[in-house]
C-alpha cells in the first residue's frame, strides 16, 4: 500500500480526497497497488466530514511518517506552502501540487532539491487545471522546436468576455455575475488584472525554454479596460476577444505577454469559452496542437493532481522531469514585437488618425462619437509613436496572428 498525505482541504485539497477515495480500484489498477491518504494537514476542524478519519494539524505528523512517500500540496500562495514543501522533499517525500504561485515563483529551487533527493516535484495541475499540458511538453512534444504556446489560461476572464459578448453586459455586470457563480474571488485582481495567467505563461514558457522565465518580466494587461463598444467592433468584424498568455520565439528571440486579443475565428482559439481553457502549441515539426478544457474546479483540477500522485507512485525512486534550471531567461523587449491593432478614436479625431495609422482600415460599428482603425502590421514601439500623435484615442486592442 501506498500511503500519502495532503496538505490543505479546501476546493482542490478536498477534490483530491474525494478522487482517492472513489476512484480507488481504478487508481489501484493502474499504479499496481493501493493507494491511500493517511493525513490531511488543515488548521481548520470539519465536523461531519470523512476527513475527520485523517485529519491533522501539525506539519511534523507527515515529515516524521516513514510510511508517506508522497504529499499533494494545495495550500495555495507562496509562504507557508514553499517552507512545507521544502521540508516534504527534504525528507525525501515527493510532491505533487496545483499551486501556480509556489511553481512561478520557486519551481526551479524546488525541481532542484527535488532531484538531489532522488524525488519528484510535479505541477500539472498549476496550469490549466484539468487539462493535460504540463506532462506533453515535457514528453510527447519534447522532438520539437516549440515556437509558440498561446492560451485562454484563466475561467474567469473567459466567462467574463463571453458573457460580455454573447449577453451585451457591461464589465461590472458580468464580473457581479461570475462572483455569484463561484467562479472568482471577492477580490478578483489575480484574475481580472491577468496576474493568474502571468504565472502560467511564465511556468509554460520555462518548461519550453528549460530556463527560469521570472513573471515579473511578462508584460500584463488585464480585461478591465475592455467594454461594450469593443465588442461592437469585434462583432462588425467578425471576431472575438480573448484574454490571452502567450510566449513566442520570433527570429531567436522569445517575447512574452498577457493581454486581450481580438481572434478570429479560424484560430484555434476563437471557440473557447465560458469557463474553459485552450492552450496551443506550435512546434516546428508537429505544427498546430490543442489542449482544450476545463481550466479550474475542484474535480477537474484535482484530476490532474491525482495523475501526477499516479506517475510518482508508478516510478518509485525515478526522478521523472528535469524540468528547468534556475538560469534566468531574459526575455526579449515587447516594444519589438509586431501585430495589427483595432483603434477606437472619437470622431473628430478620424481624419489624424487616418494620417498617422497610413493604410489602416477604418471599421465602423454603429457607436456614437466614434470609429475605429485596424492598422497594418506595426511594432509596439511603432504604435505607441504612431498613437502619441493622435489626440482622442478611446481604446486599443491588438489582433492575434
Amino acid at each position: 500500500m501506498i500511503q500519502m498525505a495532503i496538505m490543505g482541504y479546501g476546493t482542490i485539497g478536498s477534490g483530491v480526497y474525494h478522487v482517492v477515495r472513489t476512484n480507488r480500484e481504478i487508481l489501484a489498477k493502474n499504479i499496481g497497488e493501493e493507494l491511500h491518504v493517511k493525513y490531511v494537514l488543515d488548521i481548520r476542524e470539519f465536523p461531519g466530514d470523512p476527513v475527520e478519519e485523517v485529519l491533522v494539524h501539525d506539519v511534523n505528523d507527515i515529515l516524521n511518517d516513514p510510511e508517506v512517500s508522497i504529499v499533494v500540496e494545495t495550500m495555495g500562495g507562496v509562504g507557508v506552502a514553499y517552507t512545507f514543501v521544502k521540508q516534504v522533499l527534504e525528507a525525501g517525500k515527493s510532491v505533487a501540487t496545483s499551486n501556480k504561485e509556489l511553481v512561478a515563483a520557486k519551481g526551479a529551487e524546488l525541481m532542484a532539491l527535488a532531484k538531489s533527493k532522488q524525488v519528484n516535484f510535479l505541477f500539472e495541475a498549476s496550469v490549466g487545471g484539468g487539462i493535460p499540458i504540463i506532462r506533453p511538453l515535457q514528453t510527447c512534444l519534447t522532438g520539437d522546436d516549440i515556437e509558440e504556446v498561446t492560451g485562454i489560461l484563466n475561467g474567469t476572464t473567459n466567462y467574463i468576455l463571453t458573457r460580455m459578448n454573447r449577453d451585451g453586459s457591461s464589465f461590472e455586470a458580468a464580473l457581479k455575475e461570475a462572483q455569484d457563480n463561484g467562479f472568482t474571488e471577492k477580490k478578483p485582481d489575480a484574475d481580472v488584472e491577468g496576474w493568474d495567467a502571468c504565472r502560467k505563461v511564465a511556468i509554460l514558457t520555462s518548461l519550453v525554454l528549460g530556463e527560469l522565465v521570472d513573471y515579473e518580466d511578462i508584460y500584463t494587461e488585464g480585461i478591465t479596460k475592455i467594454t461594450t463598444e469593443d465588442f461592437a467592433y469585434a462583432n462588425r468584424l467578425g471576431w472575438a476577444i480573448k484574454l490571452l498568455g502567450t510566449s513566442k520565439k520570433v527570429d531567436g528571440k522569445i517575447y512574452a505577454m498577457v493581454c486581450p486579443a481580438l481572434v478570429k475565428p479560424e484560430h484555434p482559439l476563437y471557440g473557447v469559452n465560458d469557463v474553459f481553457n485552450g492552450i496551443m502549441v506550435h512546434g516546428n515539426m508537429v505544427d498546430d496542437v490543442m489542449f482544450y478544457g476545463r481550466g479550474a474546479g475542484s474535480v477537474p483540477t484535482a484530476s490532474a493532481v491525482v495523475g501526477d500522485v499516479v506517475e510518482i507512485a508508478k516510478n518509485p525512486g525515478k526522478v521523472l522531469y528535469e524540468g528547468w534550471t534556475a538560469k534566468k531567461h531574459e526575455l526579449s523587449d515587447i516594444a519589438s514585437s509586431r501585430k495589427q491593432f483595432l483603434v477606437r478614436v472619437k470622431e473628430e479625431n478620424a481624419d489624424t488618425a487616418a494620417a498617422v495609422f497610413a493604410g489602416a482600415r477604418r471599421i465602423d460599428a454603429g457607436v456614437e462619437g466614434e470609429t475605429a482603425f485596424l492598422t497594418q502590421e506595426l511594432s509596439e514601439a511603432e504604435y505607441e509613436a504612431a498613437a502619441a500623435q493622435v489626440p482622442g484615442i478611446l481604446h486599443r486592442i491588438r489582433v492575434q496572428a
